[in-house]
């Protein structure tokens, strides 16, 4: 078994999932109704100003992220396996300064987000590899 059978399911498994909880939070944006939240956070970091680009939410950002790494999940060829590296790593990137809001200037985590956040993480070391391992 050839790691890429390994890894094209794993990144879809997880992209499926990312894009659950995003299509979850997007919904509850255009609802105006606060998440279902373990840790008290969610609905203050939902509501921050941090939550939309413009009028765009996060949230529906991160679901097309997931819905097109899902679709280069699908896919072998090297042009397609570069796009979702670098929807991945833009995401990661992103997540990463998402959380450092969440922690030093909202002083709210919302579990969602982080579980999202750690999924793309996630998949851009999963699209990394998958790159490396494509490559002769």
């Amino acid at each position: 078994m050839t790691l890429d059978r390994v890894l094209q399911p794993a990144i879809a498994a997880l992209a499926a999932v990312g894009a659950g909880i995003a299509a979850y939070l997007t919904a509850t944006h255009f609802a105006h109704t606060a998440p279902v939240c373990t840790g008290g956070g969610c609905e203050l970091v939902q509501r921050s100003d941090w939550a939309t680009l413009g009028s765009v939410p996060v949230a529906l950002l991160g679901l097309l992220a997931f819905a097109a790494l899902f679709a280069s999940a699908l896919r072998r060829d090297r042009v397609v396996l570069l796009g979702g590296y670098g929807v991945a790593l833009a995401g990661a990137v992103f997540a990463v300064y998402l959380i450092a809001v969440q922690v030093t200037v909202l002083h709210a985590v919302c579990t969602w987000c982080v579980a999202s956040d750690s999924i793309i993480v996630l998949l851009a070391g999963l699209t990394a590899a998958r790159i490396v391992r494509q490559t002769p």
